[in-house]
């Protein structure tokens, strides 16, 4: 069934994922087949850049790293924000770090920062103005659950709440050390401590969840696509998932939705 995402997101709420890679052209080769994307040029303030559509809708976008910058891939969630500046300056006197920005995208679609919380995890800001964010959620294809994973919620939850409002509840069926962050009530992002099974090489980072109508047969058409299969698919309360990695190692999760 589709859903039309809120025209504004709330003020915390994931609101756009995107994905830094070195290869634009391999990069919407591998999306394009595994999900249908097709792309279109997008604000060029850090290099080449594209935004995914999916049936006509913004879903995500696609940057290109410049050829000096030999950095590990992966998708980087984007927080809504009613104030980028303001949110900015919440992050540092949390003990978080922005990284880049406030600034404005070229093409005036909004503003955005990039920070990262005490733990290290990588995320943006977005403040919307034509483009509030994804515009098409809960299809296959679109974006539909981002996850903070790190080492215990304990030691980063309590910014998360500072900075973005969010309330933190408990979620037994999804772990010992769980939480899903509300907003108004709402269940808008999950966090998951995960303790020395955090991956060395990537520390605390920000899952993005993208739905497909089968895993397993998304799963082998990731492999087939060069990318890989990093946790077999498996069932799970919300669905049947796995943890995948595109052909340049951007992690990512497919789900099939109960």
């Amino acid at each position: 069934m589709t859903t039309e995402a809120a025209t504004r997101r709330m003020s915390g709420a994931p609101c756009w994922v995107s994905l830094l890679a070195h290869s634009m052209s391999a990069t919407q080769e591998f999306y394009g087949a595994l999900f249908g994307w097709e792309f279109r040029p997008g604000p060029q303030h850090f290099g080449p850049y594209a935004r995914a559509f999916l049936d006509g809708r913004e879903v995500a976008g696609v940057g290109e790293l410049a050829p000096d910058r030999h950095l590990p891939v992966s998708w980087t969630t984007y927080l809504a924000s009613d104030d980028a500046d303001v949110t900015a300056e919440q992050i540092r006197c949390c003990g978080g770090t922005v990284g880049v920005g406030p600034l404005d995208a070229d093409d005036d679609t909004g503003r955005m920062a990039i920070g990262s919380d005490p733990q290290g995890a990588i995320f943006g800001v977005w403040q919307g103005k034509s483009l509030m964010g994804t515009a098409r959620t809960g299809d296959p294809g679109t974006p539909v659950w981002n996850e903070l994973v790190t080492r215990d919620t304990g030691s980063v939850s309590p910014f998360y709440e500072h900075v973005f409002g969010f309330e933190a509840e408990p979620v037994a069926s999804a772990g010992p050390d769980a939480l899903t962050l509300q907003l108004k009530g709402q269940p808008v992002a999950g966090m998951r401590g995960v303790g020395t099974d955090l991956p060395r090489d990537r520390g605390s980072h920000w899952m993005t969840y993208f739905a497909v109508p089968h895993t397993d047969a998304a799963a082998r058409r990731v492999t087939e696509l060069g990318g890989q299969v990093l946790h077999a698919p498996r069932d799970s309360v919300h669905g049947r998932l796995a943890a995948v990695a595109d052909s340049e190692g951007a992690v990512f999760t497919i789900i099939q939705q109960g």
